[in-house]
């Protein structure tokens, strides 16, 4: 919103005799704070292919009831379109332990009842990949989550998912887009009576029901029922779901595949919007193991686990031989569960012939060097696990491939495809397997770790994430990429390019020949050394944050991470 229209809409939103209570005692508190007003309202809340997310409070660029109701009377147009069937199927809504996620989820709710759309909401709060797998099982034409992910406790967000259980493709979502800015008036938006809802079965309450087929689906991820019933009992592991949503159905889904010895951290088994013992509740941040690593001393255990607050993402760290906790990265952890996955099921007989793990664009190489060794195809897509949905789509279609395994560097991982996002329930079940048969060899993950790098080279990735919040933070990302496309680097430290990959222009470039990109246009740039070390450089799609991915190959540990500091020295200084 160009120039001084953001104090008009201020102006209207400041005296709208309906506005809730909330948010006009937060517009009271900052009618001094020109600055904190113009942020509040000068554009809307950015809502793209991953839904929207940003702070809490009043204005068009915050989330609040009625940027919620906004977004979801898009969606309700866009089913207004659809055929009669379709739009009875209606919509399944979840949602995490932030502040505001349940009034948000409801409210979505009776925006869609106004439109005679069923609705069908958790009585309490549940993990995004029960949304996903909810949306496929009660046949949803949709699927709406209320959660900012591993974002500090000031945000709050909104993903929208298709029918497929997965994140809303592109072509859909644009139109949901365009529909939510055809409303101008947030004020206007009909909501129907909650209670009258629930009496009329337009809004359904939805639960155990779901929980206890989710969890029957979750039995499945287990392999070696064997190894389990044998390691299950004595394998040590402290589990913390961050005060977020991951409590109840993690200790149901260890408990029935068999892991007994677990301890959870009993202070962040509480869901609390505030987050009072982290700073930030996201597995990849090392201070959020605070806790489980002070339990698992006086344990003594083997593994921790942490997952973030709408149970998608997953960390984990293991004890060392002097009592110390080693973080494994995102990358790191999908190498194990993939040789494993694979290795267990070559031992079954159970390795199908036509195999296939699908990853990032950003995410390690490690994980394709082990899928080659066993003559399983890794497949690429762009950053976002609705690409990975995608892909496992279209295997179900075509037979061309049986799925083994989705990930991506971010701490996200799927290992079987009954839901069609990041799944920490079921990564918190297949890790505690893997830690299980390197347990019963006398061995730990990180011993297991430095195996797969002893046989398959050393691998070291890295994510520098630079955030720019604000008006002018868009426009600092966007020059960045200029800069970037405008002067191609030709070399990171002592390594040069020798291919240059933009996913916008969908050009990949070898010396002076160009060939086709075959995905989907994306704002990505990568830059493949001529080591095999790779650099990306990436926008976020959910954040003010632009990403350069750093994945560096050597043969010792220590080449690899002296060539990964050289690398990030090099991006550094052309940031600079």
């Amino acid at each position: 919103m160009l120039g001084m229209e953001w104090k008009q809409t201020y102006e209207i939103w400041k005296n709208n005799p309906t506005l809730a209570e909330n948010l006009k005692i937060e517009l009271d508190q900052l009618i001094d704070d020109e600055n904190a007003l113009e942020d509040a309202f000068y554009a809307p809340l950015e809502f793209g292919t991953a839904g929207m997310r940003g702070l809490l409070g009043a204005g068009i660029n915050r989330m609040n009831i009625y940027t919620v109701r906004q977004a979801t009377e898009g969606v309700a147009l866009w089913m207004d379109t659809l055929t009669p069937e379709q739009k009875e199927r209606g919509v399944a809504i979840s949602y995490d332990s932030r502040h505001f996620s349940q009034e948000f989820a409801f409210e979505a709710g009776r925006v869609l009842g106004a439109h005679g759309i069923p609705a069908y909401v958790f009585e309490s709060l549940r993990p995004t990949p029960e949304l996903s797998y909810a949306v496929r099982h009660l046949h949803t034409y949709a699927g709406i989550m209320i959660t900012a992910s591993h974002n500090p406790s000031a945000y709050n967000g909104y993903k929208i998912y298709g029918e497929d259980g997965a994140q809303m493709p592109p072509k859909e979502s644009d139109l949901i887009t365009k529909y939510i800015r055809e409303v101008k008036d947030v004020f206007a938006i009909e909501v129907a009576d909650q209670a009258e809802l629930i009496e009329q079965g337009t809004l359904k309450i939805i639960g155990d029901d779901v929980d206890q087929a989710y969890l029957a689906e979750v039995k499945k991820v287990t392999i070696d029922h064997e190894l389990v019933a044998t390691e299950g009992k004595t394998l040590k592991m402290i589990y913390t779901p961050l005060h977020g949503t991951g409590a109840m159905l993690g200790e149901r889904a260890l408990l029935q595949a068999g892991f007994e010895n677990f301890t959870m951290v009993k202070e962040q088994a509480i869901p609390d919007g505030d987050f009072p013992t982290v700073a930030k509740p996201n597995p990849e941040d090392e201070a959020a193991f605070d806790m489980a690593i002070q339990l698992g001393k006086e344990q003594a255990a083997d593994l921790l686990v942490a997952v973030d607050p709408d149970a998608d993402r997953l960390g984990a760290a293991v004890r060392q031989p002097d009592g110390e906790y080693q973080l494994l990265t995102g990358n790191q952890i999908a190498a194990l569960m993939l040789d494993y996955i694979l290795t267990a099921h070559q031992k079954l007989g159970t390795l199908p012939e036509n195999g296939a793990v699908v990853k990032s664009i950003v995410s390690s190489e490690f994980a394709t060097a082990i899928a080659k060794s066993y003559n399983v195809e890794m497949v690429n897509v762009l950053t976002g696990f609705k690409f990975i949905a995608e892909q496992i789509k279209n295997y179900e279609t075509t037979h061309e491939h049986t799925f083994l395994l989705g990930f991506e560097e971010s701490f996200g991982y799927l290992i079987r495809p009954f839901v069609r996002d990041k799944d920490a329930i079921q990564s918190l079940v297949m890790l505690a397997e893997v830690a299980a048969y390197y347990k019963q060899a006398g061995k730990n993950l990180y011993d297991g770790l430095q195996e797969l790098f002893e046989k398959y080279g050393y691998f070291a990735e890295k994510t520098i994430s630079l955030t720019f919040d604000g008006i002018e933070g868009a426009q600092k990302i966007k020059d960045l990429m200029i800069k970037f496309r405008a002067t191609t680097p030709t070399a990171f430290g002592s390594e040069k390019v020798v291919v240059v990959e933009d996913f916008a222009t969908s050009i990949r470039k070898v010396d002076l020949a160009e060939t086709t990109i075959e995905l989907p246009k994306a704002n990505v740039l990568k830059y493949i050394l001529s080591d095999g070390s790779w650099i990306a450089i990436r926008p976020s799609g959910t954040e003010p944050k632009i990403k350069f991915y750093i994945g560096a190959m050597a043969d010792s540990e220590a080449a690899v991470l002296a060539k990964r500091a050289e690398f990030e020295a090099s991006i550094m200084a052309l940031i600079d």
